[in-house]
């Protein structure tokens, strides 16, 4: 099976490179070879390649940016993956796309299921939405996995924040209102390659594509993550719980995040997102 995968840089994308080689040839793509911003590059590499399936964990994921540049963020997060399952559906390829817990409202009690509706309160909420729709639109075999407060080792992300002030500062004053599930980049590239093993059997694509939800188990508040990263991590500073209004942004988040996975994850097992932090800090 040759594999295109993009956003090779990325926090998923890298472990992605990784984690899908037992399944096939993987080709990456980092962005200079395929722009996300350029639409008619990246139906030039996928005709060029004719893979049998793309990856797409590449995005614009700047949530407070977006609401400034809104039509960049179209691009990379709408328009990019429209194109790419146009080109899919033309040869005859699956797709893999990662979308977000962001385009819920978090107005929900309770954990939100695939078929919840959806109603973004930000630019990049929006985005990520419109991407989904057109992959749904297009007719190719797809996996649209959303997944939620993405952290790893590398790149810019919550975790690797918090472990720097952590060291510098006596105090930590974090969000306590807002819940979701933490996810390690790893967890979703692991966990994509075990469903995707499956897909080699006759029918799968047509029997299991559509929305699923991969985060990790389990349910904490940034405060709470917070305290999590700083006992495990070893660090000697405090955290205070405070409210989202005390810390304003320019987009709104939804106050509950949370997704039940239990859809994927009769294809595949997922971690606790506190037994997964402790795994990446080891």
């Amino acid at each position: 099976m040759k594999i295109l995968l993009t956003g090779t840089t990325g926090q998923v994308g890298y472990e992605l490179e990784r984690s899908l080689q037992p399944l096939g040839q993987v080709i990456a793509a980092d962005r200079a070879r395929m722009d996300l911003c350029k639409l008619d590059q990246i139906r030039d590499v996928i005709r060029e390649l004719k893979p049998d399936l793309i990856v797409n964990p590449g995005a614009y994921t700047a949530v407070d940016k977006a609401e400034s540049e809104p039509e960049l963020a179209r691009l990379c997060n709408a328009q990019a993956p429209a194109v790419m399952a146009e080109e899919a559906r033309k040869i005859g390829a699956a797709l893999v796309h990662y979308s977000t817990d962001y385009v819920f409202d978090g107005t929900k009690q309770g954990a939100y299921v695939e078929t919840d509706p959806v109603n973004p309160v930000n630019v990049y909420g929006q985005t990520k939405l419109e991407g989904e729709q057109a992959i749904a639109a297009s007719g190719a075999r797809h996996l649209i996995l959303r997944t939620s407060w993405v952290y790893g080792m590398r790149g810019k992300n919550f975790l690797l924040t918090m472990l720097r002030l952590g060291k510098e500062r006596d105090e930590l004053r974090v969000v306590d209102d807002q819940h979701g599930a933490p996810t390690w980049s790893r967890t979703i590239a692991d966990t994509t390659a075990a469903v995707l093993a499956q897909s080699r059997q006759d029918g799968w694509w047509d029997q299991h594509s559509g929305i699923y939800h991969l985060s990790a188990r389990g349910q904490t508040s940034w405060c709470g993550f917070t305290r999590a990263i700083v006992e495990q991590a070893g660090l000697a500073c405090r955290v205070t719980p405070i409210g989202a209004a005390d810390y304003p942004t320019p987009a709104r988040r939804p106050a509950n995040s949370v997704m039940n996975a239990d859809k994927l994850m009769r294809l595949a097992a997922l971690p606790d997102w506190d037994a997964a932090l402790r795994l990446c800090l080891a």
